[in-house]
C-alpha cells in the first residue's frame, strides 16, 4: 500500500469529527481513511504485528511504517492546510508526555464525546478517500 492512510476507531464521535477535520484541511487529498473494524484496519495491524485492542483510536500509515498515538497526530497536522502544521512543533516535547495525555483523552473519549452504533458513512463525493 502507497497511500498514507490513517485508521480510525469508526464508532467514536471524535474520531470521526478528527476524520472529518482532516479531510476539510486536505485539499491535496494527501490521506486514505479505514475504519479500524474493518476489514483493511484490521489486516494491516494483523500484517504489522498489532492488535485492534491495542490500538483502538488513531494510527497513521505513512510510508510503509505505522505511527501511533501522539506522534500519528502530529504527523497528520504537519500535512494540513492553514497554520496546522505548527503543531508539528510538539514533537519536540518527549513522547511519553505527548502520549501520556493522548492515552488520557483516548480513554475518556466514549464519555465526552460518545460513541456510535455504527461506523460513520462518508458521503458518496468523499467515499473515494476511504479504502474500506
Amino acid at each position: 500500500m502507497t497511500q498514507t492512510v490513517i485508521f480510525f476507531d469508526g464508532v467514536c464521535n471524535l474520531c470521526q469529527g478528527s476524520v472529518q477535520f482532516v479531510i476539510q484541511h486536505d485539499p491535496k487529498r494527501y490521506f486514505r481513511y479505514a475504519s479500524l473494524q474493518g476489514q483493511a484496519g484490521t489486516e494491516i495491524l494483523k500484517q504489522q504485528g498489532l492488535s485492534v485492542e491495542e490500538y483502538d483510536s488513531f494510527l497513521l500509515w505513512e510510508n510503509g511504517k505505522i505511527y501511533t498515538r501522539s506522534t500519528a497526530a502530529l504527523r497528520v497536522c504537519r500535512k494540513l492546510s492553514g497554520l496546522w502544521p505548527i503543531l508539528y512543533l510538539f514533537i519536540l516535547v518527549p513522547t511519553f508526555i505527548r502520549d501520556a495525555v493522548y492515552n488520557w483523552v483516548a480513554r475518556n473519549r466514549y464519555r465526552w464525546f460518545g460513541k456510535q452504533e455504527t461506523c460513520w458513512v462518508p458521503t458518496p463525493e468523499l467515499r473515494s478517500l476511504f479504502i474500506d
